[in-house]
């Protein structure tokens, strides 16, 4: 079953094809997603990366998370599901 991780603290300059090719030493990816601003286009500095399973993306948190990229340690951790409005 796939995992979605949430990829924190990204540098604004990162794109989805360089951040799919950097996860993909922890295995398949699914899909990446960088959230952006919807006024401006430009990255609000995170995103998403769904692997195909959990062990890759337990394996992806211990390789990834704290690597610094481009001077900003990376935050990776287990994607959850937004709460409901109440």
């Amino acid at each position: 079953m796939a995992t979605t991780l949430f990829i924190g603290n990204l540098p604004f300059t990162v794109d989805e094809n360089t951040l799919k090719q950097t996860f993909s030493s922890s295995g398949t990816v699914v899909s990446v997603k960088i959230v952006t601003d919807k006024y401006s286009g430009k990255s609000r500095g995170f995103g998403f990366v769904e692997m195909n399973s959990e062990e890759e993306a337990k394996k992806a948190i211990e390789q990834f998370n704290g690597t610094t990229v481009e001077g900003r340690p990376l935050v990776v951790n287990i994607a959850h599901a937004p709460k409901p409005l109440s």
